[in-house]
């Protein structure tokens, strides 16, 4: 055990069996600079369904879809209350809304779900499509680019700042603060990123606080709770974290899903032939977003009990890592393989039940935006030869470097 403490391992708990220990690293998943979800899907096929490692503090991992869908629907056992692994340093504020459980998580949730419901994302899909074919147009001529900054990153940072109205210049900054956030691999760095975010945002908060306007982090910060308003620390906590998921998240899935398609041709024509077939192309971008899930969230078990045949306590944490749902062979046959015509895809990239993530219209208009101008005006495409896309693991997973090249 002393070892074990020395490596920076934590000690086997008395009710974890020995026979349920692996050494899993989400920071370190062996496999992952090669293919991240293939690398995942690996550990689920060698693994047991349900496994303890002594990595990151030590936590519980569900690699199979039904646990999974099982954790992400039930609060009362598997709590929102700690969602990064390694834990935050005691007495860091909650991530607003996503540390709370319902039903007092509905209250904060509301005004985001108002401001991105279908109808309000179909009156930004002209900008949002602007933003692509300006940014598709300006490199088609130079016949190379590096994706992810160069398109990937542009397209929702453009519609986030948009909607939160904060200038566009301030991108770069931005996005290397959500870059430490999401995938800093200890809990300094990514406290570190959370308050030079709070600093950032704090003199745009308090402008909104003094006199609110229309736009999302108005709505965000002056947040109603039984007839009180949120305090300043709450709003900062909360505006925070959505700007973090909206600069990075959808940024990492579009840059999956480019690798994806210059390493196979033959799907990338499929889409290229039929990217008016609206049925089509809504059913392909579910199957690519299946194959390529990249978020993970922690739960803290609530009290004593057992779940199937583990015996689950008070204060353990668990990771059912969101894209094991879409590898799992289980659910899904040939889960590696892209098939556009697969019927109903299955994932659990957004999640599920009341913490599923509301900016998920949002995603997926952003997604179909970008196969569609894209496609049209460079529909070939490749890893650029000598190089190799640089891909990243952590509670989100992502692509940080993709060289392309076309003619």
């Amino acid at each position: 055990m002393q070892d074990a403490m020395e490596a920076g391992l934590a000690p086997r708990p008395d009710h974890v069996p020995a026979d349920r220990v692996r050494d899993f690293d989400l920071y370190n998943v062996p496999g992952a600079a090669e293919d991240i979800q293939a690398a995942y899907a690996a550990i689920q096929q060698s693994s047991p369904d349900i496994f303890w490692t002594p990595r990151n503090g030590g936590h519980w991992v569900a690699t199979r879809g039904e646990d999974i869908l099982v954790m992400q629907r039930d609060h009362s056992r598997f709590s929102y209350q700690q969602i990064v692994l390694p834990p935050m340093p005691e007495g860091t504020p909650r991530q607003i809304p996503l540390e709370i459980d319902p039903p007092e998580h509905a209250r904060y949730r509301r005004p985001l779900m108002q401001a991105l419901l279908p109808s309000i994302v179909s009156e930004l899909e002209e900008n949002v499509r602007q933003v692509a074919i300006d940014a598709a147009e300006r490199l088609r001529p130079l016949g190379e680019c590096e994706f992810v900054e160069d398109f990937a990153k542009v397209l929702p940072i453009h519609v986030f700042l948009e909607l939160v109205k904060i200038p566009l210049d301030d991108k770069a900054y931005l996005l290397t603060i959500a870059e430490d956030s999401v995938r800093g691999s200890t809990a300094e760095i990514r406290l570190g990123a959370q308050h030079a975010m709070g600093a950032y945002l704090l003199p745009w908060i308090r402008a909104r606080r003094d006199n609110p306007g229309d736009d999302l982090l108005s709505k965000l910060v002056n947040v109603d709770i039984s007839g009180e308003r949120i305090s300043e620390a709450e709003a900062i906590s909360y505006a925070t974290l959505v700007l973090f998921g909206g600069l990075d998240t959808v940024a990492g899935m579009i840059a999956f899903i480019a690798r994806f398609l210059a390493l196979n041709p033959g799907h990338r024509r499929q889409l290229v032939e039929r990217i008016d077939d609206e049925a089509f192309l809504k059913n392909a971008i579910e199957e690519l977003i299946r194959r390529h899930g990249l978020a993970n969230t922690a739960r803290i078990i609530t009290h004593d009990f057992d779940y199937k045949d583990n015996r689950f306590r008070a204060g353990d944490r668990i990771l059912p890592a969101n894209l094991f749902v879409g590898v799992d062979d289980r659910i899904t046959a040939d889960p590696l393989e892209v098939d556009f015509d697969r019927e109903k895809p299955v994932h659990a990239a957004f999640g599920n039940g009341a913490h599923a993530c509301p900016g998920a219209v949002l995603a997926r208009r952003e997604i179909r935006i970008f196969l569609e101008e894209w496609l049209k005006r460079i529909p070939e495409f490749r890893i650029k030869p000598g190089t190799q896309p640089v891909l990243a693991t952590g509670m989100v997973n992502g692509v940080l470097r993709l060289d392309l090249v076309w003619p």
